[in-house]
């Protein structure tokens, strides 16, 4: 299929040239307060208190894939791990409780905000979405989006970073500043059923949802974001890259996952 960059060029339409333009159009009063605002530079000093912490050590990014059904994430209770999105709904049938919390979608941030304001471990969110949430609560962290034409890869994570067309994107540059120095990614199935146009809103009409690990991940009528899978590759490879001109290395463990910019490893092996 022929595309411009990260765009596929049967998928481009007035309707996303309009979002794209709304969406930078909200982003201004967001970046000024960000420059100016005297709890943006107490949110800034969070973020740098991150830096480097985990120097030489491995990570798992736990993805919301399918897959997840199948993965033994008991294995990672003595390992630092990230949760992303909605993983909360995983704990109902497991012990296991990621280190890291992190959301950056709009969309996850205002409809499950009661479910989010109650995770006790350190959550990373959107700065934009911050008036849903306590600034006041230490382990309440916010990241900056960053709008651009050409995704790229942040090593600062006190400036504003590119989003990307995935939160695992953002769970990388964010693993990347903690200073680990292997980051191993479950649950990327990297493959939808489901259609749509990349990156556009849809609301849930049927359930079971079959693109998560859980069938009610998006109860219907909730509204989610379509997968953009050609700007998570190229995301990824961006990631991968900037691992590896630091000596650093991503792996990808995903049971059956689709993703092929990782190196791939078998997940019960890396706990003999």
């Amino acid at each position: 299929m022929a595309h411009i960059g990260r765009y596929n060029l049967s998928e481009i339409s007035f309707q996303r040239l309009y979002t794209a333009f709304k969406t930078r159009w909200m982003e201004i009063p967001h970046a000024f307060s960000w420059e100016v605002q005297p709890f943006a530079r107490t949110n800034r000093e969070r973020i740098h208190g991150f830096q480097g912490i985990h120097a030489g050590q491995r990570c798992f990014i736990v993805a919301n894939g399918p897959s997840l059904a199948n993965t033994n994430l008991e294995l990672l209770e003595n390992e630092i791990t990230f949760g992303m999105n909605r993983i909360y709904s995983y704990f109902n049938s497991s012990s296991f409780r990621p280190t890291y919390y992190l959301a950056v979608d709009k969309l996850v941030l205002e409809q499950f905000s009661g479910d989010i304001k109650q995770l006790e471990m350190p959550k990373f969110l959107n700065w934009n979405s911050r008036s849903l949430y306590d600034p006041d609560d230490p382990r309440t962290i916010f990241l900056k989006s960053r709008m651009v034409m050409r995704d790229s890869f942040q090593e600062d994570l006190t400036r504003p970073l590119v989003m990307g067309g995935t939160v695992t994107f953002v769970a990388l540059q964010l693993a990347y500043y903690m200073g680990f120095q292997k980051v191993i990614l479950v649950g990327l199935d990297h493959s939808y059923p489901y259609k749509g146009i990349p990156g556009g809103t849809e609301t849930r009409t049927a359930v079971p949802n079959e693109s998560h690990f859980n069938l009610n991940y998006y109860p219907k009528g909730a509204k989610w974001k379509v997968p953009d899978l050609l700007r998570s590759e190229i995301d990824y490879s961006l990631a991968r890259a900037a691992f590896e001109r630091d000596g650093r290395e991503i792996v990808d463990a995903t049971i059956g996952g689709k993703c092929q910019v990782f190196n791939k490893v078998d997940y019960p092996s890396l706990f003999d």
